[in-house]
């Protein structure tokens, strides 16, 4: 038994070791059936992809023209002019006060009536300065009198004086009264006079054309000439002026204005700097320099036949320095921005375009001075500057039809390394005829034989704007060829 029993166990072995694989062999299997079903639909993936990309890719490459819509170099003048914030200030204010004491029986105005100079506007009880006015006028009888009889006995001293009738000491001393006398009755007069004048204090009339305020003061109150808030505000509207600051800079430009002579236009603007609220002319500069800000305050005037303009208003102010006759203008949505400055897309003879650097002068009412890089009949791209670089091709469009690129600084001129029509890559400048370095995440553009660029928004991202990054191109075919190269 002890010698069979090993036997026994030797027998078993070969049959366990046979059976024990077989369930890791199927499950080896099965994983890489699972794997090279994924490879194949990775491989799937990327052979129909391409296609895809190479229809964008041809849309917005060389070889397909894009529509843009032009703009021709004209000759124009421009007003070159100086802008600032001011503040409406009215040429005369005036707190109409009391000049005398009393009861105030009458108002004549209402609030916020215009008035003119010497209409009525309140009135004070004059009865007790008709009473002083009577008595002055009585003194002034007696005064009178009194003078006439001096008069009368001088001429009859002056007859006995020259027969030596009378002593010479007794006729001076008669013509000394008569001087008395007549000294009384000039007092008299002038008593006379301050009571009228008191009566006429008691008809308070407007000192200056304006508008009426608020009142301080009801009827019936007793007013005093000390009152500090006064009757009413008197404010001159017609014409009014707005004060305003310029740099420093500006003051040689501004003296010259002034001592030409000449009116110089001023225009007010409304808070939103596009509605014309009067015109009128500049009138002073201040004396002094503000040393706190360094500005030269500056005074203009203006006619508010319609009264829109009111005082303590705050409005923009446009000042026009200087006029450039006939020169080359073109719409400022047509000028880029970039690295290099201010450049347009020349339209050239054969329907391609070309980096032009310009310099640019002032501006206004949406066309810019030309002072270099352009002549008079250059055509330039208007619409559509987005999706050019130098030396595309391009198709004539209407109006609103190219695209974005409007406005000077807009999405058509964005600087270089942010979008497609920067001339140039940071720090890179772009003579004209030389190809503008791609933006990230712009298609970049291949010509024949050239090597392949790739973009800078990813290798895996695959866009209507450009071809995927790592992308390679057919050189006899732009639009075919096109593969995607996984980067390491």
């Amino acid at each position: 038994m002890d010698a069979r029993a090993p036997i026994a166990e030797t027998d078993k072995k070969p049959e366990q070791a046979a059976s024990a694989p077989r369930p890791r062999r199927w499950r080896g299997r099965l994983i890489l059936l699972i794997l090279l079903i994924v490879a194949g639909a990775i491989v799937w993936r990327l052979r129909t992809a391409p296609p895809q990309q190479n229809a964008a890719a041809g849309r917005f490459g060389r070889d397909v023209p894009t529509q843009i819509v032009a703009a021709s170099v004209k000759n124009g003048d421009i007003h070159v002019r100086l802008s600032a914030l001011g503040t409406v200030t009215s040429l005369a204010t005036v707190t109409v006060k009391t000049q005398i004491s009393g009861q105030l029986t009458k108002i004549e105005f209402k609030e916020g009536q215009e008035v003119k100079k010497g209409d009525p506007l309140v009135e004070i009880d004059w009865r007790p300065y008709q009473l002083a006015l009577e008595q002055a006028q009585g003194t002034l009888a007696k005064d009178d009198a009194l003078l006439e009889d001096a008069q009368l006995d001088l001429a009859r001293y002056e007859g006995l004086a020259k027969t030596n009738a009378i002593p010479r000491q007794q006729l001076d001393t008669q013509r000394a009264l008569v001087h008395q006398y007549q000294g009384n009755v000039s007092t008299d007069q002038a008593q006379i006079d301050v009571a009228k004048l008191n009566i006429s204090y008691c008809h308070v009339v407007a000192p200056i054309d304006g508008l009426v305020g608020l009142r301080q003061v009801d009827a019936g109150n007793y007013v005093m000439s000390n009152d500090t808030n006064g009757i009413v505000v008197i404010t001159q509207i017609k014409p009014i002026s707005a004060l305003f600051s310029l740099p420093q800079a500006n003051l040689p430009v501004i003296r010259k204005l002034l001592a030409s002579g000449q009116p110089v236009e001023v225009t007010a603007y409304d808070g939103s700097g596009v509605n014309v609220l009067e015109t009128g002319e500049l009138v002073t500069a201040d004396s002094q320099i503000d040393t706190t800000t360094g500005t030269i305050k500056l005074r203009a005037q203006f006619p508010n036949d319609k009264e829109i303009l009111y005082p303590n208003q705050f409005v923009n102010i446009s000042m026009l320095t200087d006029t450039l006759k006939d020169v080359p203008t073109l719409p400022v949505a047509a000028v880029q921005h970039g690295v290099p400055g201010d450049f347009v897309y020349l339209i050239n003879a054969d329907q391609t375009v070309s980096v032009r650097i310009i310099e640019t002068g002032p501006s206004e009412g949406g066309a810019i001075a030309v002072k270099s890089g352009l002549a008079t009949g250059d055509q330039v791209v208007l619409e559509g500057a987005d999706k050019l670089r130098d030396g595309s091709k391009i198709s004539l469009g209407q109006p609103g039809a190219g695209g974005s690129g409007k406005g000077k600084g807009g999405s058509g001129g964005a600087p270089a390394g942010e979008g497609a029509s920067a001339p140039a890559a940071s720090g890179a400048a772009v003579a004209p005829g030389a190809a503008a370095a791609p933006s990230p995440g712009a298609a970049a553009p291949q010509g024949d034989g050239a090597a392949p660029v790739a973009a800078s928004g990813g290798a895996a991202a695959a866009s209507a704007a450009g071809p995927a990054a790592g992308a390679s191109v057919d050189p006899n075919n732009p639009r075919k060829g096109r593969h995607l190269r996984t980067s390491q």
